[in-house]
């Protein structure tokens, strides 16, 4: 597929890397980009050779928005009818396999939200996260209001929609929203770093272990704990698993086949 609105290349033949390249709108989000975005991560994710995945932006925006120009004139008929949102903005949960976000730059509104569809952030010092849809006499569309509490709590979440104030790196590593923040220069190298090690992983266990961490944010916890149990029952099956207990026994590196 030619791709207009993103890039995408790949890193050791184990990284899909997909960059939102909309430069002059600030990767502002728009319907075109979003179904880009989906084919490229499916097609990642139905290649065997491909263990991670990462999404990314421009040093000055990971996404400031979703394209507002765009949606300005549209009716409720309009939003309704086209499935707005869902018929493109939700692909990114069917991948099984890992999505991490690197962030930089402005992640707003729709960017934020993005950025929360992937599996974790890692930021640059330079990111600002927020969601400013009040401002326009809105409100958070592509999960803002639901998963926005779930990783920085009540609190901070009510701040941030009802302020439609940003907030820095340092803050949202605080509040739990990214898992770690480097210097802008070193983010790409720190999300490679962790995409790689993934994929030195066996893909079974990496995939079990990102659907029973989602589960946890969908089901009471009892529900959840068996969830987990059943997944870890289930991987003794695997290959992997007698390969990677076995290098640990005998004190040599494991090769992990994925089966």
């Amino acid at each position: 597929m030619t791709y207009q609105l993103i890039t995408v290349r790949t890193e050791a033949d184990k990284v899909g890397i997909i960059t939102l390249n909309r430069p002059k709108q600030l990767n502002a989000l728009n319907g075109d980009l979003m179904d880009e975005l989906g084919a490229a991560l499916k097609s990642f994710d139905a290649d065997e050779k491909i263990g991670c995945m990462v999404i990314t932006g421009s040093e000055k925006a990971f996404a400031a928005g979703a394209d507002i120009g765009a949606m300005a004139t549209y009716t409720f008929s309009d939003v309704y009818k086209g499935d707005y949102i869902t018929r493109n903005w939700e692909t990114i949960r069917s991948i099984r396999k890992p999505v991490i976000a690197a962030v930089s730059g402005f992640a707003l509104g729709g960017g934020c939200e993005l950025a929360m569809m992937c599996d974790f952030i890692i930021a640059a010092d330079n990111a600002r996260f927020g969601q400013p849809e009040i401002k326009l006499g809105i409100i958070p569309g592509a999960g803002g209001t639901q998963r926005l509490p779930r990783a920085v709590g009540k609190a901070k979440a009510m701040d941030l929609a009802l302020t439609g104030r940003m907030m820095d790196a340092t803050e949202a590593e605080r509040a739990g929203l990214v898992s770690r923040v480097v210097p802008l220069d070193k983010l790409m190298d720190e999300v490679l770093g962790a995409a790689l090690m993934i994929c030195d992983y066996g893909q079974p266990s990496v995939m079990a272990a990102k659907e029973s961490i989602n589960r946890a944010f969908e089901s009471g916890l009892s529900d959840g704990i068996m969830f987990e149990r059943r997944l870890f029952h289930a991987l003794f099956a695997t290959a992997d698993q007698k390969e990677g207990m076995d290098a640990f026994v005998n004190k040599r590196k494991a090769n992990f086949t994925n089966r």
